[in-house]
């Protein structure tokens, strides 16, 4: 009997099976919580959406670079073949190069691309335009800017924190009291970057309520943590979550209960946040009193919250969509500070968590091991933006800005060349960007379907779905070793991103360079061997590349799990096994922050008030704007799918809203709304729940970007048309999506949803 084959994606790993109507995916077995998500990549409407042949915007092709750029996404493309698109490309890159220089071409390439290590645009993409002289790249994350650069000067770099998380098994024996804040959402916890072989989370969670764990949820939003057992929900003030921090804090300060001896042997600076806590400092304590009208939790609870703290082993944990909000670093800042007070960081069951629930590998008890990784090369070029300004850029050339204490200022660019992503997903404040994204001459972009970042380029190369494709799966923390293989062959004439690059290398005389000479069977075996060795070291015997492509997968689970701990060996000991920032200590208040001398981040954590948000007294918006994560599919991927669809009202994104707040706009589920604030204004389908606390409207991101071209009415339920592209801080330059105001009412222009139709198709113009 033939060995089961599979293929590995963001949403777990499948087995692949053949049935009379053609391939199906099953979840894996051993997986105690599959994702239905990926179930779905085999639907027709998936297969409607691709791009099926290499495309050119009709007027680039026709008048050349520049050409009527106010035209992307209104124009039809022309189809060509692999060699006329890669001359096409290749010319350009050349072109741009020569005249402008190689910092004119931005190398976007954000998002989560292929769950294989081959196969990861991002590494394709900087790998050629590396070997072709450069490009300027992105730093940080849209999802976590602000933490990424905030936490290397407070405790340690964001990636290593991700991997040292206290693991599930030890919440569940040791904690007394688990605090987060924005939940532990399982809908996210069932995707990672690299794929996914088990999952964890909700497993880990109703482990620890057997075993009698006490959860609070601080959130405007309840069901973000299900355990299985009792959850204390608390309705948070999105942007309050600060002023309730601070309150905690000086709370367990004025009962005494702060950990003075863990303060000043693991930390410093705390002399210098004190004064400021008890209001010695600025004259203003940060009191329940004070905090209540902040957050909008009654003083009263915010007291017990503190008491309920004292004499336990508590775990508090943020949600990343703290940080994605104006002055996003403050509450991570004082997750961390909070849980230094109480002085059980680098214990069993206590500390802090900056994301549980944010990505499957979070809590995971397996080892962390080295997984195959395509090189990419040295870029020559410095020039870099923080990844969620890139409008900034486009708008603004030349102009400076400050980024981690240093000064910098954008390229001038006039090419951007995308694989991997889709910027018309991510990005804030979409009709800014619409207007930035007229600023290059050309925009190249690798796609799999007709999303609108596809549509808004001038030259569009199809490009093959993971599933599509041989390649190797592993993920970080994970205990599967996937040798994934072609569930199907590609749509159309779409190639995989290694074979578009190595055809447009080709073109441009670098191929050898590129390839290396390997076909791309001959890297996966090379990036194999390279990886046994290093398994090797940690005691893993893996079988040669054959053995392994014939066996399939090689499961880790069987080896005992790793307790994890995290920053127990600093705790043990702090001068044999000091932290990376300056001072080798948890820094409560940081010399290097407050030596820039920001406007919006001072040298230790404090209530700044974001410029909107509902505390603010300006009531023409009434309605917070939360746009998390969706729960059907990841990000705007695969929405085209049944499985996506199957959540939507009347066609588009269900819009969450709190019973007493329709009732006071006369509004019905099921109804069709229109949100709108000053930036923009879209439709979606109207859910009542309860479990949004009032004041607060949820839209989940993801829905594929439908503007109508007369009238700028969203019709889908993208919430980044209401969202405002202003940066996080001076330090982080991070998305600010979470701090939105709107309002609704039922809509007045049903207009049709064509998000997935496709652009129109006109025939090759006459050679010349």
């Amino acid at each position: 009997m033939p060995a089961t084959r599979y293929t590995m994606s963001h949403w777990g790993t499948y087995e692949i099976h053949q049935g009379r109507r053609g391939p199906r995916l099953k979840g894996l077995e051993a997986d105690p919580d599959p994702s239905p998500i990926g179930l779905h990549m085999l639907a027709p409407e998936i297969a409607a959406s691709r791009v099926r042949r290499p495309a050119i915007r009709q007027s680039w092709l026709e008048q050349g670079p520049g050409a009527r750029p106010d035209l992307r996404g209104r124009e039809a493309f022309v189809e060509v073949d692999w060699d006329t698109a890669f001359a096409l490309v290749g010319n350009e890159l050349d072109r741009v190069r020569r005249d402008h220089g190689n910092a004119a071409i931005f190398g976007g390439s954000y998002g989560w691309a292929s769950a294989g290590r081959f196969h990861h645009a991002q590494s394709q993409l900087h790998r050629f335009l590396n070997t072709i002289g450069g490009y300027v790249a992105h730093r940080d994350s849209y999802s976590l800017a602000a933490a990424s650069v905030l936490l290397p000067h407070v405790v340690a770099p964001m990636h290593w924190l991700m991997t040292h998380h206290n693991s599930w098994d030890d919440l569940a024996e040791n904690c007394d009291l688990f605090l987060t804040f924005g939940g532990v959402p399982a809908k996210n916890a069932q995707v990672s970057q690299s794929g996914v072989g088990r999952h964890h989370l909700r497993a880990g969670l109703r482990q620890m309520a057997s075993a009698g764990v006490e959860f609070v949820n601080v959130s405007p939003v309840a069901s973000n943590l299900e355990t299985g057992g009792p959850v204390d929900w608390i309705p948070v003030r999105p942007g309050g979550d600060t002023a309730l921090m601070l309150a905690l804090a000086h709370e367990l300060h004025r009962l005494g209960a702060h950990d003075t001896a863990f303060l000043q042997r693991y930390c410093t600076g705390w002399e210098r946040f004190e004064p400021y806590l008890t209001g010695a400092a600025d004259g203003t304590p940060k009191t329940a009193d004070w905090a209540a009208p902040l957050c909008a939790v009654p003083a009263d609870r915010i007291r017990a919250l503190a008491a309920r703290m004292v004499g336990k082993r508590v775990m508090i944990n943020s949600a990343w969509a703290l940080q994605r909000a104006q002055h996003g670093e403050q509450p991570f800042w004082m997750v961390v500070t909070l849980a230094a007070m109480l002085g059980q960081i680098g214990l069993p069951g206590g500390g802090f968590g900056v994301g549980y629930g944010a990505e499957n590998m979070l809590g995971s008890p397996h080892a962390q091991l080295k997984g195959p990784s395509l090189p990419q090369g040295r870029n020559p070029v410095s020039a870099f933006i923080p990844v969620a300004r890139i409008a900034d850029m486009l708008l603004n050339p030349g102009a400076a800005f400050r980024y981690d204490g240093a000064e910098y200022r954008y390229p001038d660019i006039r090419l951007i060349y995308w694989a991997g992503g889709n910027p018309y997903h991510h990005h804030q404040d979409l009709a800014r960007l619409e207007r930035a994204w007229q600023k290059p001459d050309t925009i190249i972009v690798h796609e799999q379907a007709w999303t609108a970042t596809a549509r808004r380029a001038d030259i569009v190369l199809p490009v093959s779905m993971s599933h599509e494709r041989a390649d190797i799966g592993y993920a970080t923390l994970d205990s599967v070793l996937v040798a994934t293989q072609p569930v199907c062959p590609p749509v159309g004439a779409a190639k995989s991103d290694y074979e578009i690059f190595s055809g447009i290398a080709a073109q441009m005389g670098v191929a050898d360079r590129f390839t290396e000479g390997r076909s791309t069977a001959e890297w996966l075996r090379h990036l194999y061997d390279e990886l046994r060795p290093h398994w090797a070291e940690a005691g893993i015997v893996l079988p040669d590349y054959d053995s392994f492509v014939d066996r399939g997968l090689f499961d880790l689970s069987d080896r005992a799990p790793h307790t994890r701990i995290m920053l127990s060996e600093f705790r043990a000991d702090p001068q044999a096994n000091p932290l990376s920032t300056p001072s080798g200590r948890i820094e409560i208040f940081s010399e290097t922050i407050a030596a820039m001398d920001l406007h919006d981040c001072k040298g230790h954590p404090m209530w700044l008030a974001p410029r909107e948000w509902l505390g603010g007294g300006d009531q023409t918006y009434p309605l917070h704007l939360i746009s998390d994560q969706p729960e059907r599919r990841l990000h705007s991927q695969l929405d085209p799918s049944p499985h996506s669809r199957g959540g939507k009202i009347a066609g588009r994104e269900a819009a969450a809203l709190h019973p007493d707040e329709a009732a006071r706009r006369g509004l019905v589920h099921g109804q069709v709304v229109e949100v709108f604030n000053a930036r923009g204004r879209c439709l979606a389908g109207l859910s009542i729940d309860p479990g949004v606390a009032p004041g607060c409207l949820r839209l989940a991101t993801g829905a594929w970007f439908d503007p109508d071209p007369e009238t700028g009415l969203e019709r889908h339920g993208n919430p980044n048309v209401l969202t405002a592209d202003v940066p996080a801080s001076e330090l982080s330059q991070g998305c600010s999506a979470h701090s939105c105001l709107v309002d609704l009412r039922a809509a007045q222009d049903l207009s049709p949803v064509k998000a997935f139709d496709g652009p129109e198709f006109a025939t090759a113009p006459a050679p010349g």
